[in-house]
């Protein structure tokens, strides 16, 4: 298979990447407390969703296939939740930090 932009594999996320992607997190309970004694900017945006762990394998878009003597892959690490992780340089393998074709059904 080749690897083009808009391709969907699965990336296998490390700790850091969970580390990053849970800091940056919040739940709807706390922005609520926080409106009460106006510490949140109401309109403000927030990321919400359940939490990520290292080994953990999501969806990822491919949107720029490295060339020249960068090697592998950037994409779109699609969470659960309402945003993505931005991943650059991955490279086809099994382990964290890697991504891997989905099984064929």
């Amino acid at each position: 298979m080749g690897l083009t932009v808009g391709r969907i594999v699965h990336y296998r996320l490390t700790d850091d990447d969970a580390v990053k992607i849970n800091r940056r997190r919040t739940s709807g309970a706390s922005i609520a407390e926080r409106i009460a004694i106006s510490q949140w900017p109401l309109g403000a945006q927030a990321h919400i969703g359940g939490t990520a762990r290292g080994g953990d394998v999501l969806p990822m878009m491919i949107v720029a296939v490295c060339t020249g003597d960068a090697h592998g892959v950037n994409g779109q690490v699609f969470l659960d939740g309402s945003d993505v992780f931005w991943s650059t340089a991955v490279c086809v393998g099994d382990g964290p930090r890697t991504f891997s074709w989905p099984t064929r059904t």
